[in-house]
């Protein structure tokens, strides 16, 4: 058992942190707050061999592990946290579908200009009736000729996309659900008004009117859903990683500022109140990443453990979300403001203890695996929704 990366790995993230300080650190504060995706940081991050660091070559990646992409956004976000958001979409959630299911032609067409920074992708999943219960999607493909018709709408994806991965029903059941590949300007497609999230991420409910899907463009058919929802075992990596490297960003800006800032003439990190809630933090820290580490290292085929990517979510999202709230207690209205990065951290992780997985329903998944039965979210079959077995 050995808890110390390889060499090879250990020079891949002094490579990468290197590379954070010289081009990333200046310019990091404006750069969080900018609405629209950086389009130039995405191809300056292919160049460096950041997008589909786990992807085969041939696909267009890199050819790299799980553990290469974890420590890409590591060390990324010590640096310039916004910058760790365009690795993560370089690395995980639709790019990784297409890659792990996308045909030869659809990977040229779709993939690859993701991965080279001239495309933005996203997903096409939830629904106003439509969150945590997937399954309970309304938006269908009817057939057409050699195609399918796409008719029903989804709520907050990146009003930016070149492309959405959609999950449509072609029939029912879990059974019937499949994804289909949209171009935002293919005729009946339509986007509503732009709102934002509370972390200054835009998003915009889309709407699709009879909009005709070629088959080269199906993704996944009816019966692909179980396809795609595996490849969450994997996006969930890159959420905790994500999560953890903010939390720990802060930790790192709140220890600099404790030692520096003088209050009552005494260094901050001389009150016994701050000292405990640092070690408390460390402690925190420590443990997400071991988890973190564990769920990438013991990934098979691409595809980690849904027990250790669950638990290291789980864990990742409280410890990342304590950490960025607790350096804004510690710096105090500096920590609160917007001329640091800390505050734009602790919105955009508090978004991520709901996106992959919200930690109601993981503790769920925890709880069917600890007991290995199901535990059904949906009322038994003929009681009527809203009330409960007596």
């Amino acid at each position: 058992m050995n808890f110390s990366f390889t060499a090879e790995q250990n020079l891949f993230a002094e490579s990468v942190r290197n590379f954070a300080l010289k081009t990333l650190k200046d310019g990091a504060l404006e750069r969080a707050h900018l609405e629209e995706f950086p389009r130039e940081m995405a191809r300056m991050f292919y160049e460096q061999g950041l997008m589909g660091i786990t992807m085969p070559e041939a696909d267009g990646g890199q050819g790299g592990t799980l553990m290469d992409a974890v420590i890409a956004i590591e060390q990324i976000a010590l640096v310039c946290p916004r910058s760790a958001d365009i690795i993560q979409e370089g690395n995980f959630g639709a790019v990784r579908t297409l890659a792990q299911y996308a045909s030869a032609d659809q990977k040229e067409r779709f993939l690859k200009p993701v991965l080279e920074g001239r495309e933005i992708i996203a997903v096409g999943m939830t629904e106003p009736d439509a969150g945590s219960a997937t399954t309970d999607l309304k938006t269908t493909a009817t057939p057409d000729g050699e195609g399918f018709r796409i008719k029903g709408s989804k709520v907050f994806p990146n009003p930016h996309a070149d492309t959405y991965l959609v999950y449509v029903r072609f029939g029912p059941g879990v059974g019937g659900i499949g994804s289909v590949m949209i171009r935002r300007d293919t005729p009946g497609f339509s986007m509503g008004k732009t709102s934002q999230f509370m972390s200054g991420a835009a998003w915009a409910p889309l709407f699709f009117d009879n909009v005709y899907v070629p088959p080269e463009d199906v993704l996944l058919p009816a019966g692909g859903f179980k396809k795609q929802i595996s490849g969450f075992n994997a996006e969930r990596i890159g959420n905790a990683a994500r999560s953890l490297a903010y939390g720990r960003y802060c930790f790192n800006e709140a220890r600099r500022y404790a030692t520096e800032r003088t209050q009552f003439g005494r260094p901050l990190c001389e009150f016994q109140g701050l000292q405990w809630k640092f070690a408390d933090m460390k402690v925190g820290i420590e443990a997400a990443q071991l988890l973190l580490y564990q769920a990438a290292s013991n990934a098979d085929d691409g595809l980690p453990s849904s027990d250790e990517t669950t638990m290291a979510k789980l864990m990742c999202n409280q410890v990342g979300f304590n950490a960025t709230n607790e350096a804004i207690q510690i710096m105090g209205g500096l920590g609160y403001s917007r001329e640091a990065l800390i505050e734009y951290c602790f919105r955009r992780s508090r978004g991520w203890m709901i996106a992959g997985g919200s930690l109601e329903m993981l503790r769920n998944r925890m709880a069917e695996s600890i007991f290995e039965r199901r535990f059904p979210q949906r009322p038994p079959r003929g009681e009527p929704k809203g009330e409960t077995a007596q």
